[in-house]
């Protein structure tokens, strides 16, 4: 009988760590889901709330030379969405998410496909680092590949 009320206290204890963990997915998802619908809709507010106040931007840029890494500034990042035109409609279409979470930091992978005013612009990778904090998950860290070819 002992043996039977451990094991079930076992499986209890695995599945919770599981909701939790799964719990922790959908947030994490909700996080990057906001980032692009707050791009598309140009909501500077909601793009700050997402990001971790030391968060960093960089994208990787290849060249002859090898890769190299450029950065800026999220408050760059959101004065540059915040001031494009209206009419422009900035779209990232996440093909895929792949997400890992340990703790209070998680990891996303997104493969993506980017259009301005439903013209195919380029598409590459979205790598994030995401935090917990007492106000929920938070992006600190996001690097990304950009190609026109490739794309398929």
């Amino acid at each position: 009988m002992r043996r039977l009320l451990g094991l079930a206290f076992l499986f209890l204890a695995f599945s919770q760590t599981q909701l939790l963990a799964q719990g922790d997915e959908i947030a994490v998802k909700e996080v990057i889901v906001s980032l692009f619908d707050a791009m598309k809709t140009k909501n500077p507010e909601v793009l700050g709330s997402l990001f971790h106040e030391k968060a960093i931007m960089s994208t990787v840029i290849s060249g002859e030379q090898g890769a190299q890494i450029g950065s800026n500034s999220v408050q760059d990042f959101i004065n540059r969405i915040a001031t494009t035109p209206a009419e422009t409609i900035l779209d990232e279409r996440i093909l895929d998410y792949q997400i890992k979470v340990d703790g209070q930091m998680a990891a996303a992978w997104t493969p993506y496909e980017f259009y301005v005013n439903d013209n195919f612009s380029h598409c590459g990778v979205n790598s994030f680092q995401l935090v917990k904090t007492e106000s929920g998950w938070k992006i600190a860290y996001i690097i990304d590949t950009r190609r026109k070819e490739g794309c398929d």
